[in-house]
């Protein structure tokens, strides 16, 4: 096995300096980076990652937990989070949870297994008193998208009820008072809060919430469809309709456009998240920025200060939402 001090040997520098190249250290000149490269090359030097580990203590590497890998709201948020650690030089090992909580259970003992230096968790199916409990065994972790009052600072979020507040806030606004709320799945903290904030607007304009007009749905764009298809045949009447989340805003629009109307003429259509493709459908969508990647950098920042040290990341750690406003809404004629 061929070794550091004998890459240094024919490279013609120190062991210190090879392994500096080996962690990709900003102190080493570009010419001697090369030079040490091309002995590591002619060598067949490969770096013992798990020696290294053993002699450290830490593996450089950060499990992630995500529901799925489906849709760009989580690519977003891994993109984030992947950038900060690769800029530190750590990596990530991403699994999915699939909402699931034997699943999410699983697969967070299955990071741990593999000796992860800390965790970023966006589960949705186990309790907060799992976490809480996971959080006080030492375990490096933050939870993004959620909220645990007792692991506060373990937590890095959106506030979700100000979002779901602003959303319909709007569309009160442009003159609606008949306004449907197509939900995402009220288990998850983040569809039940969007729908508290949507409740919050009602009650500050003197209107009573009405269960008939709002359809659960699953975050998915064919149950903003089926959202849509459930109020018709309700026989429910709406000037405007305020969604979950983009994707079943786009669902929305599609059963709305085959039951005739269109929008914004004769329905408004707000989305929440401000996903890349909002702004490429027709009309362009209205919606609530979720700064999505800045909470998987944050997240990983969150990392990089409490598990190696670097302190001069700022935190955040409630990100607020912001109104997008364009073509699907307008003012009530």
């Amino acid at each position: 096995m061929v070794t550091i001090k004998q890459v240094s040997e024919l490279a013609g520098v120190s062991s210190a300096t090879v392994s500096r190249v080996i962690n990709n250290t900003d102190t080493v000149k570009e010419k001697t980076r090369q030079q040490v490269l091309q002995a590591m090359a002619k060598l067949g030097y490969r770096h013992n990652v798990i020696a290294a580990s053993l002699a450290s203590n830490k593996t450089n590497t950060v499990g992630y937990v995500v529901p799925e890998l489906h849709g760009s709201f989580f690519g977003a948020m891994m993109a984030g989070s992947e950038k900060v650690l690769r800029d530190a030089n750590k990596h990530m090992f991403v699994v999915t949870g699939h909402s699931d909580e034997k699943q999410e259970k699983k697969e967070i003992e299955a990071l741990l297994s593999r000796r992860c230096d800390a965790l970023i968790l966006h589960v949705e199916a186990v309790s907060d008193e799992y976490l809480i409990d996971l959080a006080s065994q030492d375990v490096p972790l933050v939870v993004v998208n959620r909220y645990i009052e007792k692991i506060g600072a373990n937590c890095i979020s959106l506030d979700n009820l100000t979002g779901g507040y602003l959303a319909t806030c709007h569309l009160l606004e442009q003159g609606h008072r008949d306004i449907a709320y197509l939900a995402g799945a009220l288990f998850k903290a983040d569809g039940k809060n969007r729908l508290a904030g949507h409740k919050k607007a009602l009650a500050e304009y003197g209107l009573n919430y009405n269960e008939d007009l709002m359809v659960e749905g699953n975050f998915q764009a064919h149950s903003g469809e089926d959202g849509i298809n459930t109020l018709h045949q309700r026989g429910m009447h709406y000037t405007a309709v305020a969604c979950a989340n983009d994707e079943m805003a786009s669902g929305a629009i599609n059963a709305l456009r085959n039951l005739g109307k269109q929008v914004p003429e004769d329905v408004s259509v707000i989305g929440f998240d401000n996903i890349d493709y909002a702004s490429y459908l027709t009309p362009k969508l209205t919606t609530v920025n979720y700064p999505v990647r800045d909470i998987g950098a944050m997240a990983a920042r969150w990392i990089l200060n409490q598990v190696y040290g670097d302190h001069q990341m700022t935190m955040k750690h409630i990100l607020m939402p912001e109104l997008i406003v364009r073509g699907s809404s307008r003012a009530l004629k």
